[in-house]
């Protein structure tokens, strides 16, 4: 996957993300951010890669993602291993 698909994929995960209170909540308090970083990074690649890192945490979300996307969870991991960090292997 291209670096610019991934980025637009990020982009629909965290709008769909930021759908959910609670969800939304949850990864602002995983991450650190708020509401201002959320505005001033949004595109950014590194930021765009954490919120990948945080919908991979749950099977349900990325399920959930995919399913209401039209996305399939191969597509959310190929989009995190094209941007940065994603070339890092998980050994857990």
């Amino acid at each position: 996957m291209k670096t610019e698909q991934a980025e637009a994929l990020a982009l629909g995960v965290l709008t769909w993300m930021l759908g959910d209170p609670e969800r939304t909540g949850a990864f602002l308090g995983w991450s650190g951010a708020d509401a201002d970083i959320l505005r001033t990074r949004a595109g950014e690649p590194e930021f765009l890669a954490s919120v990948l890192d945080f919908l991979l945490l749950s099977d349900a979300d990325v399920l959930g993602f995919c399913s209401d996307a039209r996305r399939t969870p191969a597509e959310v991991m190929a989009a995190r291993a094209a941007l940065p960090g994603g070339d890092v292997p998980h050994w857990t």
